[in-house]
């Protein structure tokens, strides 16, 4: 019953999206066609399972937060995700959930694209095409402009990212503290 109503919710969403290709839609719009409140676990689904090519806020500096557009009825390929979200979440956990090529961090400015933020991922250092296991030492964090191929920026020293990884996970007000002093000794006398 539940699978049913899953795949119909997402059937639905799926539909709508195409729909309304190259249109912006609304999370109100999406929920009302869906019919259920995991609307935004579907539209995930519908881009990782499927490589429908739908896009938000945290893709496009020109949509608002709750808003959503289909750019093209063309797929991406996927690759069959066999992460776990436990394994995932000890990844990420292990690695400070910081890039762990760069240092960036979730929600940090995309160095190519400023109205863009990073998002993280989790990277087979060995490929899965090339026989590369879903095994916690095959795994890290890559943020999405790594994880893209793109490498124009240098990428930090082990020794930063270890320093990264730490800092980011003590609370905000360290973090800043960590900053302030940064910021002090760096300033010309």
């Amino acid at each position: 019953m539940e699978k049913e109503k899953r795949e119909s919710a997402r059937n639905r969403i799926r539909s709508f999206f195409e729909a309304n290709v190259g249109k912006i839609v609304r999370t109100q719009q999406i929920r009302r066609v869906a019919r259920i409140s995991e609307y935004a676990r579907r539209i995930r689904e519908l881009r990782d399972q499927e490589g429908m090519q739908i896009k938000s806020h945290l893709d496009r500096h020109d949509l608002k937060p709750g808003q959503y557009i289909l750019e093209t009825l063309e797929r991406l390929p996927v690759i069959d995700d066999d992460v776990s979200p436990q394994l995932r979440s000890q990844i990420l956990e292990r690695n400070g959930y910081t890039c762990q090529l760069c240092g960036a961090g979730p929600g940090d400015p995309d160095p190519f694209n400023p109205n863009r933020k990073i998002r993280l991922h989790i990277d087979h250092i060995v490929p899965r095409k090339q026989g590369g296991k879903s095994e916690t030492d095959n795994l890290r964090v890559l943020c999405s402009v790594r994880n893209q191929g793109k490498g124009a920026v240098q990428p930090a020293s082990e020794t930063a990212l270890n320093l990264l990884a730490r800092i980011r996970r003590t609370p905000r007000s360290v973090q800043r503290e960590v900053h302030e002093a940064l910021k002090r000794y760096f300033e010309p006398k």
